[in-house]
């Protein structure tokens, strides 16, 4: 089941993301359905903000006010079960049809990590994979794997040019 799993934006009264995320979570544990709600976020964000005193403080406030996160397999029991909470306004989506994020939205929200294993090093020769430049060769300059990224220094009409791609997109050239 958790396989089918996708994630889902539940609109909450503002200021109650807390107390929903704590009654859904009891409310899962209640009827046994922890295969089928699997996690919930609160996307949160460090800013620094300036008293009116000119002291700067580290404070944590929600990315997304009103919302909760949730992955889970939506059937028509988990739809009520989440909907009859307390504070919950109901899903993101059109009239009574949740409507899951794509893909690119989870990823670029950072909610699932993808691991990415590199089987490369800096100074070894790359194909590039795809994009633009597929086929295209070159030497591996810099790894950031935070970022997610990997620049490649490719030779393009008599000249050395520094690339940035993402890790998937450049293999060992064999």
């Amino acid at each position: 089941m958790a396989d089918n799993a996708k994630w889902y934006v539940i609109h909450t009264y503002s200021g109650y993301e807390n107390a929903v995320k704590a009654a859904i979570e009891k409310s899962v544990t209640n009827r046994h359905c922890e295969d089928m709600v699997l996690r919930m976020e609160i996307p949160m964000e460090t800013v620094t903000e300036v008293t009116e005193a000119g002291v700067m403080k580290e404070v944590e406030r929600k990315v997304f006010p009103g919302y909760v996160l949730i992955k889970m397999v939506l059937t028509d029991e988990t739809w009520h079960l989440i909907r009859n909470i307390r504070g919950v306004t109901g899903f993101v989506g059109e009239a009574n049809k949740a409507i899951p994020l794509t893909e690119e939205e989870v990823r670029q929200m950072s909610l699932e990590k993808h691991e990415i294993v590199v089987k490369y090093n800096v100074g070894e020769t790359v194909k590039i994979t795809d994009g633009p430049l597929a086929s295209f060769t070159g030497i591996v300059e810099e790894i950031d794997p935070d970022k997610n990224k990997v620049r490649v220094v490719v030779s393009m009409f008599g000249r050395e040019t520094p690339v940035e791609l993402e890790l998937d997109q450049v293999e060992v050239l064999s």
